[in-house]
């Protein structure tokens, strides 16, 4: 063998094993970390034996802390450290909440709106805190901004309901009405870009959380003034572009990254259109017939885009399926399931509030009113229909997640249903926390970080007393 040869072979197989040590690193990297809304893979977390099935609000805890104010903010983790936003509010720092059957509210004795009762007059204070890990102490907290807030907010809803993203290196927190903030891991003030407080919708306040891709924070605010994608410099925080959406009203769904062998897209969801945008904020494709209120996230799964709005008053409330490359208008006419980017749909599967989950080759929908569905996830085909969880398992706003062939859903009341993923639906078991809970968690390390309405746990298995 010519020396030649052997040491493009030597060059070879010493890619190949630096190719397996950084997949090896970057699965590693996905399974201590939980860094954005529902992780990396859209609410899957990685099968660890250590993961906890079974909770409650004394079992199985390694910690919980108090945290006050009112916000459903998700926390995230990166490696010892788990970072949560909330809204203190001057006057009532630690309010009770309980879950609200129909979530309606009379407005100082105008129609039935959906806000609060009434404008807040009290200060707030919007903080950061970043708690220990393995102890559930309180690193440091730092103050984000201090004012009365600008508008009313739906009873559903808080005024710090955007969840935060870390790429390890800082922590960039969002807040619709207030702006976009960094922060290093020491909690020192990186940068900031105050924003104005756009009217949204009934008074029902923003959600939309931000999402870090290659260096760059993409955010979508779509309110009743003038709504818009903007991408932003996550070292200087320097907008490097804007696109307006100038007819899409106030909605509250946060911009999913679409990876694909075809390219990178910015994928946005909304009332009137779901848009695709390349990462320097190109439209791309579009797509109409969503329901009149729109809130779900998108997921991706098996080499396609899955799109789902379900308001429950609607008569439509579909789901699309989409293959990568698709340009232009790509929306379904007249009575067309399909067409060529829409691999399937179907015109009454979406959930309100809850995004959906692919586990295996199957599509779960979790409704808000507490029923379960499965789907073929390449052909749509039915597995099975619409199945209650339980007679009383109240309501849903939480999306699910789920690790070692189990599907985990919690209700606004604090109990999660642990299910078997699989062909039939079997409920295995209930884990009350016994408190409101509104965020979706995060699975780190094996734990499961779950936020309820005055509390943050870390749920993990612990040794019998």
């Amino acid at each position: 063998m010519n020396s030649t040869f052997k040491g493009t072979l030597t060059m070879k197989h010493s890619l190949a094993i630096a190719w397996c040590v950084a997949l090896l690193s970057a699965t590693d990297t996905q399974a201590q970390n939980w860094p954005q809304f529902r992780g990396n893979r859209a609410g899957i977390a990685a099968d660890d034996p250590k993961l906890p099935e079974t909770w409650s609000a004394t079992e199985n805890i390694a910690w919980k802390i108090d945290i006050p104010g009112r916000s459903w903010s998700s926390p995230v983790v990166w490696g010892n450290h788990v970072f949560v936003v909330t809204a203190i509010n001057a006057a009532q720092p630690n309010p009770t909440l309980n879950a609200v059957g129909t979530y309606l509210a009379r407005s100082l004795g105008g129609p039935m709106t959906g806000a609060d009762l009434t404008k807040p007059t009290d200060e707030h204070r919007w903080v950061l805190y970043d708690v220990d890990f393995q102890s559930g102490k309180v690193r440091w907290e730092r103050a984000i901004h201090t004012a009365v807030p600008p508008q009313t907010t739906h009873q559903k809803n808080s005024y710090a309901s955007e969840t935060p993203v870390t790429d390890g290196e800082r922590v960039y927190v969002y807040v619709g009405h207030l702006g976009l903030f960094a922060f290093d891991l020491t909690g020192k003030p990186v940068w900031s870009k105050p924003m104005t407080a756009p009217k949204m919708r009934m008074g029902w306040g923003s959600a939309a959380s931000p999402v870090l891709h290659d260096g760059r924070l993409f955010i979508v605010n779509d309110n009743d003034e003038r709504s818009y994608l903007a991408a932003f410099d996550a070292r200087t925080g320097n907008e490097l572009w804007r696109a307006d959406r100038l007819d899409e009203g106030s909605n509250w769904s946060t911009p999913f990254v679409w990876q694909h062998a075809l390219r990178t897209e910015i994928v946005t969801t909304g009332s009137k259109k779901v848009r695709s945008y390349d990462t320097n904020g190109k439209l791309l494709w579009e797509l109409a017939g969503m329901t009149s209120i729109h809130a779900v996230t998108p997921i991706a799964s098996h080499g396609l885009l899955f799109v789902s709005s379900g308001y429950f008053p609607d008569p439509l409330r579909p789901t699309y399926a989409i293959r990568p490359g698709a340009s232009g208008d790509i929306s379904l006419k007249g009575d067309e399931r399909t067409n060529a980017f829409i691999t399937w749909s179907h015109p009454t599967l979406a959930s309100a509030y809850p995004s959906p989950l692919v586990i295996g080759d199957q599509y779960y929908t979790l409704m808000d009113r507490g029923f379960v569905t499965s789907n073929d996830a390449q052909t749509g085909k039915e597995i099975y229909g619409r199945q209650r969880i339980a007679v009383d398992s109240g309501t849903f706003s939480a999306s699910p997640w789920s690790y070692n062939g189990k599907i985990f859903a919690v209700s606004e009341d604090g109990d999660t249903f642990v299910m078997q993923a699989g062909p039939e639906l079997k409920v295995l078991g209930r884990n009350p926390l016994g408190e409101m809970t509104l965020a979706s968690p995060a699975i780190a390390n094996g734990s499961l970080i779950m936020r309820t309405a005055s509390k943050l746990y870390r749920i993990a298995r612990t040794p019998a007393p």
